[in-house]
């Protein structure tokens, strides 16, 4: 019996690409598109905008994630030295009090801040799938330099391809071209 692991099986998608020379045409463009109902996949840029951003509505909780993960550092941290220094292992000298809080403060900021850190960077790996020795999907090598890509899987884009084409062209994109990726 042959079974098909669908999670590592490797799939050629079909992309139409808009190539823009600046951020104000790409803005203009990606939101004629969305008037429109084209469904954009992916937006590559060389720098963050806000309006791509909030257009693509793609929302994370990573920032909750970090939240708890601040909690649970925080509680460890308080938890591991308090037990070391009251309970385990209890110094009695000079009329030191036994719960000695006010020296954990500083090593728990420090400490809370890393924990955070650490676990944030490993959320995020692990939801982009980012891992070493992964081969990078690149679309176009362009968008870390200079250019910004507007990238849509030819299968979900809501209209043809020749009415995209003329959206982008007349919305001031460089080059407008069909590429097939493969992805993983």
């Amino acid at each position: 019996m042959i079974t098909l692991n669908l999670a590592t099986m490797i799939t050629n998608k079909k992309y139409l690409i808009g190539v823009f020379d600046n951020e104000h045409t790409l803005v203009d463009a990606f939101e004629k598109a969305l008037e429109k109902g084209v469904v954009i996949e992916e937006v590559y840029t060389p720098y963050p905008i806000h309006e791509i951003l909030h257009g693509m509505k793609n929302k994370t909780n990573i920032t909750t994630a970090a939240f708890f993960y601040g909690l649970f550092g925080v509680t460890a941290i308080i938890g591991g030295m308090y037990y070391a220094a009251v309970i385990d292992w209890p110094l009695l000298f000079g009329g030191k009090p036994f719960n000695t809080f006010p020296s954990f403060i500083v090593v728990s900021i420090v400490t809370t801040i890393l924990t955070i850190t650490i676990l944030t960077l490993f959320t995020f790996s692990v939801r982009a799938k980012i891992y070493p020795g992964k081969q990078a999907d690149i679309i176009d090598i362009r968008a870390t330099d200079d250019k910004f890509i507007i990238l849509l899987d030819q299968d979900k884009m809501g209209i043809k391809i020749p009415e995209v084409t003329q959206l982008f062209q007349s919305h001031g994109a460089s080059e407008v071209y069909q590429k097939e990726a493969t992805s993983n």
